[in-house]
């Protein structure tokens, strides 16, 4: 199977471990793996923060960076939410509307097409220790992942999964949210690591670096201890 890759800003500019590890997994799974070097943003920095003609520009570039038949995968729930949920509004009733429906389809959360479309939920990964799941907004709200990452997690060798208190809670970071209203969401941040650390767990894991790097920013700070992971990092571990 082909298998476009789409790699959010995040991850390109300051986690791009998490990229390189998303591709290791899907290769094990068979899948042929390819990387548009032309791609960019997903558009929705702008759009969030109001630039909604200035967003439809890059939204513009991504539809076409994807254009074809092939599964695209992202190892961000956000990036996939917006792009399934808002394309649609920015682009309602003009020329590309089909192309904007058809693409969505084809997008997929990295745990979601593990799951959904590859059937696969094993990849022999291990890691030794204890971890609990943080549900980033956008996958659960946006995208309605819930069980698959943690299906996922469940057949890791070593791995203990708990459930933390309020795990649908957001973590703070919210994108300019974060910027915007930084004692709320240094708050809400506190509040999501108590949490975690009251499972005794040493890894926080999530589908969502946006979400991790907020929760990492304030676990360094307090010198907590605990560790951040994306699920890429997790399922290629040990092998």
């Amino acid at each position: 199977m082909n298998v476009q890759i789409f790699i959010p800003c995040f991850v390109d500019q300051l986690y791009p471990s998490v990229a390189f590890n998303m591709v290791k997994v899907l290769r094990k799974a068979g899948c042929i793996v390819e990387y548009n070097s032309n791609q960019t943003c997903c558009g929705q920095p702008a759009f969030n923060a109001g630039f909604w003609n200035e967003s439809k520009d890059v939204c513009s570039k991504f539809i076409k960076d994807f254009s074809g038949s092939d599964y695209i995968v992202a190892p961000s729930a956000s990036c996939t939410g917006f792009v399934r949920n808002y394309y649609g509004k920015l682009f309602e009733d003009s020329s590309v509307h089909k192309e904007v429906k058809e693409l969505g389809n084809r997008l997929y959360e990295f745990s979601e097409f593990l799951i959904k479309v590859l059937e696969i939920d094993n990849f022999g990964a291990t890691l030794e220790g204890k971890a609990t799941y943080h549900d980033s907004c956008a996958a659960l709200r946006e995208c309605k992942i819930k069980e698959e990452p943690r299906r996922l997690l469940s057949k890791v060798a070593g791995l203990q999964l708990t459930e933390m208190n309020d795990v649908e809670t957001c973590c703070g970071f919210g994108g300019t949210f974060a910027v915007k209203f930084e004692p709320i969401s240094i708050a809400m941040a506190d509040q999501k690591v108590t949490n975690a650390l009251e499972t005794n767990a040493d890894y926080i894991i999530s589908t969502d670096m946006s979400c991790l790097m907020h929760l990492d920013g304030y676990i360094k700070n307090k010198n907590a201890n605990i560790q951040t992971m994306h699920l890429a990092d997790v399922l290629a571990s040990g092998w």
